[in-house]
């Protein structure tokens, strides 16, 4: 898949007062243990597919990082919406969670976590230097760096979508 890069400094620009952050990972702690690995990895491009065929879950964008450890990085409307679709009997979420605690969890084969953050628009700073639409900006929109948006401090500081 071809990306197009964008020459130059960009920022994201949620355009939001907060964005929810959300982390969630596996590690194989036992990696011969395939058949348990892949069965607790199977689930997520499911849940994937499922949050972006459907902006109204409030899922923004995600990126994803494989190895022993792997990491989901996701950015959501609010953490409402998170909890909504981790609660939701209709998701493709709830069904292999419930499947996970009861053949996998506690074994040590395969451990798995997460961390959710709500983060101010004004506690957010991005910077993209020759780089393809990537994390928050991917998920949001992103914009060129200019007036007011120099320095890491003017980036941290601003209100969502506008600027100082």
């Amino acid at each position: 898949m071809v990306q197009v890069v964008f020459p130059g400094r960009y920022t994201a620009d949620p355009g939001l007062e907060s964005v929810t952050v959300f982390l969630i990972g596996m590690r194989a702690n036992r990696w011969w243990k395939v058949r348990a690995v892949g069965k607790v990895a199977s689930a997520m491009p499911r849940m994937l597919q499922y949050l972006a065929e459907d902006p109204a879950s409030g899922m923004l964008g995600c990126e994803q990082w494989f190895g022993r450890t792997t990491l989901l990085l996701s950015y959501w409307k609010s953490p409402e919406h998170l909890r909504k679709f981790a609660a939701d009997r209709e998701s493709p979420h709830l069904q292999p969670w419930r499947r996970f605690m009861k053949e996998t969890a506690g074994k040590g084969d395969v451990g798995v976590w997460h961390e959710t953050y709500q983060v101010p628009s004004t506690g957010i700073e991005t910077i993209y230097n020759g780089m393809p639409l990537f994390g928050l900006a991917k998920a949001t929109s992103h914009m060129q760096v200019g007036a007011g948006t120099h320095t890491a401090r003017q980036r941290m500081g601003r209100l969502a979508g506008r600027l100082p």
